[in-house]
């Protein structure tokens, strides 16, 4: 909406302290997942869907490419970014802050009804469980450090695609960057920059790079997030790192 150039306002929903799970919210989205697009009457779930909804009722500032096959290209990356990224993104975050958070401030009764009031379907059909896991193990869940493998396959096939241009699809920016920007900002909010810094992905740092120059970037990922989830962010995922790059085996 930002780069759209669209007015908006917003309703913060504190993920931590369980704002996903109170009715009025469940109501317009029963996953338990934000965001959410509320227009006039209309309620829109699933960012992906919010951005091809929003580049149709105006389509004269579209971020998706009109030709069909950049189009298809760009489709690729929202599909996986839906399908694989956005779980993975989900696990390495409760790995490596949230779950330090929500022990740290929950007592063992509000633990228990924060990680039951997950729906059965959520973010993964089986997020519930896997949520209660990782709050629970850490990176010894099961599946945790395959996740943490997953987000770095992703900024491995970030860095082949940007392989002799500045954006993701036909060196143009579009909905491609947009849906992975989040994705790569939340490792870098995690302390995490290493997984491309110090010369292992230096088309992954440049696009990053290219991304925080723009306009729109600083007010949109940055601004809004409350200043006691970036400072726990922060620290708590630089206490991660050395699991993160004991995984990925990195020195």
């Amino acid at each position: 909406m930002a780069e759209k150039g669209l007015e908006w306002d917003g309703v913060y929903i504190d993920i931590l302290k369980g704002d996903q799970f109170k009715p009025e919210y469940l109501k317009i989205n029963p996953k338990a997942v934000v965001p959410t697009l509320v227009h006039d009457d209309l309620v829109i779930p699933e960012s992906t869907v919010i951005c091809e909804y929003l580049d149709h009722i105006e389509p004269e500032t579209s971020l998706h490419p009109s030709d069909p096959w950049e189009y298809a290209q760009v489709r690729y990356w929202t599909k996986a970014v839906d399908e694989e990224l956005h779980p993975a993104c989900g696990a390495i975050t409760f790995a490596c802050s949230h779950r330090h958070t929500i022990m740290g401030n929950m007592s063992k009764d509000e633990l228990e009804e924060f990680l039951s009031s997950t729906p059965d379907q959520s973010v993964t059909v089986d997020w519930r469980g896997m949520k209660m896991a990782i709050v629970r193990q850490g990176f010894e869940a099961v599946g945790v450090k395959e996740k943490v493998k997953l987000n770095d396959t992703f900024l491995h096939k970030m860095e082949d695609a940007l392989r002799g241009q500045d954006w993701l699809v036909a060196n143009r920016f579009s909905i491609a960057d947009i849906a992975l920007t989040p994705y790569v900002n939340r490792l870098a909010m995690m302390s995490l920059t290493g997984m491309w810094e110090n010369g292992r992905l230096p088309n992954v740092e440049q696009w990053f790079n290219r991304i925080q120059a723009r306009p729109a970037f600083t007010a949109s990922m940055l601004e809004r997030v409350p200043e006691e989830l970036t400072n726990q962010l922060k620290t708590n995922g630089a206490k991660s790192w050395p699991d993160v790059a004991q995984i990925l085996e990195i020195d």
